[in-house]
């Protein structure tokens, strides 16, 4: 970022680039420390653990749409032979 000021004329438009960069890194470093050092793993694996339990929970669901849908289109089939 120093560079960015350092030149004549000042180019502000660099700094501005280097400066959300450096925020954005910052950004990452934090999610890193989280993840590994503060518990983010435990969090990610309840969080992984529910979306599990949620998918089959979808499915199941599903299943009973496409089943129920089913007898429905062959009702109406039935119906207008």
């Amino acid at each position: 970022m120093r560079y960015a000021l350092a030149v004549q004329p000042k180019n502000y438009l660099l700094f501005g680039c280097h400066f959300v960069n450096f925020n954005a890194q910052l950004t990452q470093m934090y999610r890193w420390y989280d993840y590994w050092y503060m518990g983010g793993q435990d969090r990610w694996a309840k969080i992984r653990a529910q979306a599990a339990k949620l998918e089959g929970q979808a499915s199941s669901v599903a299943d009973q749409a496409k089943s129920q849908v089913g007898a429905a289109v062959n009702e109406v089939k039935k119906t207008v032979s």
